[in-house]
């Protein structure tokens, strides 16, 4: 029997659902993270804890259910499509936060 781990990175938080083989929701997880405004209009993101709370909400939905990593068969992901992020390519640290559109 497999799982699918769905991962849905938003615009306010991360969250994870596992399925099962009959899609219905086994268990799930939800992090809001903060929003960060430099000035009137602007919205950027923390892209570490944008990360961080992802990895938790995954870990948080496969012990609620029960399972390992090896136990997922598939994983979807939804994200954020309209935010852009810039990472140092010899360091693999982001350059800046996210610039969310």
């Amino acid at each position: 029997m497999g799982h699918i781990l769905a991962l849905d990175q938003g615009t306010s938080s991360s969250r994870s659902i596992v399925f099962d083989e009959q899609g219905r929701i086994v268990a799930m997880a939800q992090r809001e993270f903060r929003q960060i405004f430099p000035q009137p209009g602007w919205v950027e993101h923390d892209p570490l804890e944008i990360w961080s709370t992802q990895l938790e909400t995954a870990r948080e939905a496969l012990a609620q259910a029960g399972l390992r990593g090896s136990d997922i068969r598939a994983i979807g992901i939804t994200n954020q499509r309209e935010t852009t992020l810039l990472w140092n390519r010899r360091t693999g640290q982001p350059v800046h936060n996210a610039i969310v559109w």
